[in-house]
């Protein structure tokens, strides 16, 4: 494992900020299937940073074939626990991970913000793991997410794709937008085929969560804010890639 990060510690809630909020977990990961059905290939699927196995679960109901790989040790146990045999887990990073074999569906969901070589890594998805035919579900949190412009224009970030105090613990390297995405997707030889963005978003995760707790909002205001991220993929909490094998670089 690499000894100039601790995953474990990454991962741990501080007083004034968590690692995941229920936002994450009861909202995005959701609508972040809503999205991705569509685009589903039969067969395999292999999810590259599984946390605590809370999005793997949903994925369940769609494959039988499902590989987990995740740094974290603490993590892994925890979707061990979780998800038992159902799930084939490998703790390892992604840049040394030895995998037994190709796979229809990649999944990668606000992790590559967190990676120190994110081109290297999107390069071994496009020559080594995906399949002939597989698709990449390339999610990473968005710079130009209504709720970050806002901390700009209040002086609490300096700019939309600042790397804060709190992401920076939980080992964040940088914050995309849909143009450095692509870039970074297209650099390691990947064909992009579908551009989106997922929960139209102009609060932040802590104001979100206090809102879960009432019934201010409703089940038709999150479907609007979802539809209407369709409309303004660039003021979603979310940008989404979807990704096909190209040509090696």
């Amino acid at each position: 494992m690499n000894s100039r990060r601790d995953f474990n510690v990454e991962m741990k809630d501080a007083n004034c900020h968590k690692y995941a909020y229920r936002f994450d977990f009861e909202v995005m990961h959701p609508y972040m299937i809503e999205s991705f059905e569509p685009f589903f290939r039969k067969g395999s699927l292999l999810e590259l940073g599984s946390f605590k196995g809370d999005l793997t679960q949903k994925f369940l109901p769609y494959f039988d074939d499902i590989t987990c790989v995740e740094a974290s040790d603490v993590a892994l146990a925890s979707a061990k626990k979780r998800l038992g045999d159902r799930v084939q887990f490998v703790h390892s990073l992604f840049e040394v991970a030895v995998l037994p074999q190709r796979y229809d569906n990649i999944v990668l969901t606000h992790v590559l913000e967190h990676l120190d070589n994110p081109v290297g890594v999107l390069k071994r998805i496009n020559e080594e793991w995906l399949t002939e035919n597989g698709r990449l579900f390339l999610v990473c949190p968005n710079a130009n997410a209504p709720s970050r412009q806002i901390a700009v224009k209040m002086g609490l970030i300096s700019h939309n794709s600042a790397v804060t105090e709190a992401e920076a613990e939980h080992g964040h390297r940088c914050t995309y937008a849909l143009d450095t995405l692509e870039r970074d997707a297209v650099a390691a030889g990947l064909k992009v085929i579908h551009r989106s963005g997922i929960f139209f978003k102009a609060l932040a995760n802590f104001q979100w969560d206090r809102l879960l707790d009432t019934d201010i909002i409703s089940k038709e205001y999150l479907d609007g804010c979802y539809q209407l991220g369709q409309q303004y993929p660039d003021l979603c909490s979310s940008i989404f890639l979807l990704c096909e094998q190209g040509a090696k670089k």
